[in-house]
């Protein structure tokens, strides 16, 4: 079996970044030049993904317009002979056909979110990729889990240890020592509270299904916060067959909360010479400020 479709979850409202995200979809962020779920985007494509399936939400058509034309813009930058500009707004927009939008049309969480998606997926695994989670790596992140994928035929989540005081904010690993990069799940357990938590070994942002898990999602049982919870699913899921934590290698910057956000913009900015050289000055001065 081979990974050839990515679901992009994308219809949250994104109140943490109010008012900013008002009437703007926080996957249209910018860090730097690009919005986040441009990054997210490059990255499956980068990793072999022939099939981008966006779940969105009311208020996402600036998703929508992002990877389509835009006659407007495009003659403009034509006129003045801005080439370059031209040529990069020409890159976003891929084959027709291959990317479609479904829509989630009740808030009923992650694992909702990827039931949405389960007409389009079909009989194949899959990956789920969250925007928010934005990685710098050397070889994609997904790409490296899809060559896992290939030899192991079977569920796999990317991973990280976190500070155990922050196993409230994500779904939390009950898993055999990793092994070159790899575990075997025992369990999982959704925000658990710190002193409930079986270990700091967290889930993030990038997954990869089979499509067995549309058959627990289909029962619709919620979980924490009385949201449809992929952990639960996928904890359900281990009862019929292996799912394995995979320790990416790369950093990541949890573009989900106000201060991952501007780390993420200042690491990418310092991968820009041009732009490195204006913000060291003004960094070091900052810090002799404060």
């Amino acid at each position: 079996m081979k990974v050839r479709k990515a679901v992009f979850p994308v219809a949250g409202l994104g109140t943490r970044f109010l008012p900013a995200t008002k009437a703007m979809a926080k996957e249209m962020l910018p860090i730097v030049d690009k919005p986040l779920v441009q990054y997210a985007v490059e990255e499956a494509y980068a990793s072999g993904i022939k099939e981008i399936i966006f779940v969105t939400g009311a208020g996402k058509t600036a998703i929508e317009n992002h990877f389509d034309h835009s006659c407007e813009l495009e003659h403009m930058l034509m006129a003045r002979g801005k080439d370059a500009q031209l040529k990069m707004i020409h890159a976003l927009i891929p084959e027709p056909g291959s990317i479609i939008y479904t829509r989630q049309n009740q808030p009923l969480g992650l694992g909702h979110a990827i039931w949405c998606a389960r007409n389009i997926v079909g009989n194949e695994p899959f990956a789920v990729l969250l925007a928010d989670d934005l990685i710098q790596a050397e070889k994609p992140v997904l790409k490296q889990m899809m060559e896992k994928f290939d030899e192991l035929q079977s569920s796999i989540v990317s991973v990280v240890e976190v500070d155990p005081k922050e196993t409230s904010k994500y779904g939390i690993l009950d898993a055999d020592p990793l092994v070159n990069s790899i575990t075997k799940i025992r369990g999982l357990v959704e925000k658990p509270k710190p002193e409930e938590a079986p270990s700091n070994l967290a889930i993030i942002g990038r997954y990869i299904l089979t499509p067995e898990i549309f058959t627990i999602l289909q029962g619709k049982e919620t979980g924490a916060g009385g949201e449809i919870q992929i952990t639960d699913a996928m904890a359900r899921l281990l009862k019929t067959q292996d799912i394995y934590g995979y320790r990416y290698q790369g950093t990541r910057f949890d573009c989900g909360n106000k201060a991952g956000f501007q780390m993420a913009n200042l690491a990418f900015s310092f991968d820009r010479p041009d732009l490195r050289e204006r913000l060291l000055p003004f960094i070091r001065n900052l810090i002799d400020k404060y």
